[in-house]
């Protein structure tokens, strides 16, 4: 699997339904959130966004159209599927190298709606079948489950994940963390997986990693902090960090660890939610960072564009998008050049 920052030929999306249960009576604040963050990666690669039908397609393509997306590279599929997290059920792109050329390849891992949490994700779990059978790619089935927001690599044999996620008994209770490892290393091509412990408080997926830890270059990973010693993401996040600060990549190195501040309390009808600048999306020379309108919001870009000089880091308010549970880099997923 190579890393996000590697040259990508488009990006995913799954564009949520009015009737989905991802945006409870707060549709109409999302629509303008896509909308931002698709106005800045058609600068930069294509964007491919699954609908439910050509009536979806239409009411999408008005829907951008007001908000002043240019459309030429953006591409619609008729692959329904109930919610919008696409880095989830969404298909994962492998590459290699053969006989001197380049070839793609969709790995299709199963998806139960994080432990069977939600009802309706057969639809979801079908997007990557789909895809395959557009590009023309061979698809790889392991027959377990996992989502892409659980797993976070350096494309060069390391890969991140957490315990709490990878290991729970709603996913695949049948597995042992070193028969789960041996499924990492051969559909991944990683040799080395660094288990974190825990998620932050308000994840409903049981401890994705792309809110807590990212590699953001093949030696370097932001990892999510909470300087406030009573918020209750301090412990989980200080061992995470001190798991970090011992693991070894896959050279047998000692990774570089980088502090990420937590944008603190973000709540909605008095739910706290998992609001996270950990989970900002990689793409072609550009970093989309959700921002909640809190004071590390400036801090949070100014660490990630003095760490990754080469790319753009674009701040974009997700404060309605994060009422879903999730944010920029759970709904995108990106497919290698």
């Amino acid at each position: 699997m190579p890393a996000e920052w590697e040259p990508h030929a488009g990006t995913w999306f799954t564009w949520p339904r009015p009737d989905g249960i991802s945006f409870p009576d707060k549709y109409e604040t999302v629509p303008p959130v896509f909308a931002e963050m698709i106005r800045h990666l058609v600068q930069v690669e294509q964007v491919n966004i699954n609908v439910w039908d050509a009536g979806m397609e239409a009411t999408v393509r008005e829907t951008l159209t007001k908000l002043k997306v240019p459309l030429a590279r953006v591409h619609f599929h008729h692959f329904p599927a109930y919610e919008p997290w696409c880095r989830d059920h969404g298909p994962i792109f492998l590459k290699r190298e053969h006989q001197g050329a380049m070839e793609r390849a969709i790995v299709d891992w199963g998806y139960n709606a994080w432990g069977g949490k939600y009802p309706d994700y057969d639809l979801d779990d079908a997007i990557p079948q789909h895809i395959a059978k557009l590009r023309n790619l061979p698809i790889f089935t392991p027959g377990i489950v996992l989502e892409g927001g659980s797993i976070d690599v350096n494309g060069r044999g390391t890969l991140l994940t957490t315990e709490s996620c990878l290991l729970n008994s709603n996913r695949n209770p049948q597995l042992s963390q070193k028969e789960i490892f041996h499924y990492l290393r051969d559909y991944f091509g990683v040799s080395e997986v660094i288990w974190l412990n825990e998620g932050i408080v308000g994840d409903d997926t049981d401890g994705h990693i792309d809110d807590i830890a990212r590699f953001i270059n093949p030696t370097t990973v932001v990892a999510a902090v909470e300087d406030d010693l009573d918020d209750a993401n301090y412990p989980a996040l200080q061992e995470n960090l001190k798991r970090l600060r011992m693991a070894r990549n896959e050279s047998g190195h000692l990774l570089r660890v980088v502090k990420l501040p937590m944008p603190g309390l973000v709540e909605h009808q008095g739910q706290r939610l998992p609001a996270s600048y950990a989970n900002f999306y990689i793409a072609n020379g550009i970093v989309l960072l959700p921002t909640y309108r809190r004071k590390n919001d400036a801090l949070a870009r100014e660490i990630l564009q003095r760490e990754m000089p080469d790319h753009r880091v674009i701040p974009i308010d997700a404060t309605e998008l994060i009422w879903g549970l999730g944010s920029f880099h759970c709904l995108t997923q990106q497919e290698p050049a």
